[in-house]
């Protein structure tokens, strides 16, 4: 634990800011009120000169020996939130730039703590800015290292190349479909995955609440006669469930949304190889589906083991090209960087591995310790590479699929992520995932259904984003369903009050 004192009060919300900014070179820091053994201190000023130049400085203060660092910026003169945002990003500018000084640990991606700097560089773009232009505000801005914007650009134009009204998508919808089983739940996962049984009829009883759910969602679409983007079925693990099961709701999805056959695409998250069965892959052919994942994570059985996923590396193998031979025609896999007592040797191997099988998106995960994931709970369990190792693994990746012919096509980020890296989704020309991309940038309302699905209702007027949650267990989404729906269709009735689509 790294302690902060920092000498002038601030408002919690500045304290949370700083102190996400200096858990990126720390495992774990707080910001304390009073100078103690080992801590680290910050002095903040802020000055204006005649012509209304900003100069804002930290003063920070470890083992003795001092840094300082200096931004200025042009005052912004517009609203109090306008100039409070400005304020912040000088204060971070500094404070990074100092804790870079003395811990001798540059970062790439800047003052940058939040998940989606893609909608940056797409706010910038939107505002008229050129491509140079909004890369130089992502540099000078918010301290992005030009290899990072140079990586954000390029996704942006491999997103508009395969949506090019991503822009003007915030009169559709799409949805996600939570299926919360998996056959085990995996140690660093905290989605709602619910190891799958059915001594107690809870997998029949969900599946009753979310037929009802699509119908009733169903219902409202079709009155709005509302465009649907594309749809996904996540989890969990949604072929969890038997073949029949998963034709019985297909059907009921094609029997209540409306326009299915303007869908531009569907995906079933089959991510767990241990779930794909032949009867299964016939029931998606069946309905017309054929983008799927098949996840290996990793190839390497005792990283498998370790991590909690009872399948082996050749399950993976064999069930993709089963899949493949039955005819999907586009699948995902996902690699995870920095798995426990992996290193480049091991992701060289899994890489080399699916090269053999050449999937049409691959992506590229850095592990992230979610606090709630068994993995975080059990540090000391769980060796993992450091912050060099994963940096490495990171470009070893972007070669392998600049070599192999996949593009970059979405990025995001999470917190407490090893070296403070991303998430970043590859394909080939034409095969990107529309759902990946429009959840990622926030370009319109993304309707949850199911257990532990999230609502993210974006407003086509404002913009501003109304989030809706439901219940992560299976035995409380029965219980709640009913009341879900209503306060879904509340929300939608307020940003949608009339027909939107003729």
């Amino acid at each position: 634990m790294q302690k902060i004192v920092i000498k002038q009060p601030f408002e919690q919300d500045w304290i949370r800011m700083f102190t996400h900014l200096a858990n990126l070179f720390f495992e774990q820091s707080k910001i304390i009120d009073e100078d103690e053994e080992q801590a680290i201190s910050v002095e903040f000023s802020l000055e204006k000169d005649v012509d209304n130049m900003l100069m804002g400085q930290a003063i920070l203060t470890r083992d003795g020996q001092e840094y300082s660092a200096i931004f200025t910026e042009l005052e912004e003169k517009d609203d109090a939130k306008i100039q409070t945002r400005q304020l912040k990003r000088i204060y971070s500018h500094v404070l990074l730039e100092a804790l870079e000084q003395a811990t001798g640990m540059q970062q790439s991606w800047g003052i940058l703590t939040g998940i989606r700097p893609m909608k940056l560089y797409h706010k910038y773009r939107q505002q008229g800015h050129s491509t140079e232009q909004a890369q130089q505000l992502l540099m000078d801005r918010h301290r992005i290292s030009s290899e990072k914007s140079e990586l954000l650009a390029k996704i942006a134009d491999v997103q508009l190349r395969s949506v090019p009204d991503l822009y003007d998508l915030k009169n559709e919808v799409s949805i996600y479909i939570g299926i919360p089983f998996c056959p085990t739940k995996c140690a660093y996962c905290t989605f709602p995955a619910y190891a799958i049984h059915r001594k107690n009829g809870r997998v029949e009883s969900f599946l009753d609440g979310l037929h009802e759910e699509i119908r009733e969602m169903g219902k409202w679409l079709t009155e709005r006669n509302m465009a649907i983007t594309t749809i996904y079925f996540g989890g969990g693990t949604p072929t969890s469930i038997e073949a029949e099961e998963m034709d019985a709701l297909y059907e009921t999805m094609y029997a209540s949304f409306p326009n299915m056959e303007n869908v531009r695409e569907v995906t079933v998250e089959a991510g767990r190889p241990d779930t794909i069965t032949p009867a299964k892959i016939e029931v998606l052919k069946k309905w017309g589906i054929d983008r799927i994942s098949v996840n290996p994570q990793s190839y390497t059985d005792e990283t498998l083991k370790a991590i909690g996923r009872h399948h082996s590396v050749q399950e993976t193998v064999d069930k993709f090209w089963l899949s493949r031979n039955m005819g999907m025609k586009n699948i995902n896999m996902d690699l995870i960087i920095g798995l426990p007592n992996e290193g480049m040797e091991e992701f060289q191997h899994s890489l080399d591995e699916t090269a053999k099988m050449q999937p049409e998106s691959l992506t590229v995960h850095t592990l992230s310790f979610k606090r709630a994931s068994e993995m975080t709970r059990n540090k000391d369990k769980y060796k993992v590479a450091d912050r060099g190792t994963v940096e490495q693994m990171m470009k070893l990746g972007e070669q392998w699929n600049a070599e192999n012919g996949y593009e970059p096509y979405y990025l995001y980020r999470q917190k407490n992520i090893l070296g403070n890296l991303e998430n970043v989704g590859y394909a080939k020309p034409s095969e990107e995932s529309i759902y990946n991309i429009v959840i990622m940038e926030e370009v319109q309302t993304i309707i949850g259904v199911g257990c532990g699905a999230s609502s993210k209702f974006i407003d086509p007027t404002t913009g501003k984003i109304t989030q809706f949650y439901n219940p992560k267990d299976p035995a409380a989404y029965i219980l709640t369903f009913e009341d879900a729906i209503e306060k879904k269709l509340e929300h939608l009735n307020t940003i949608y009050p009339e027909r939107v689509n003729s």
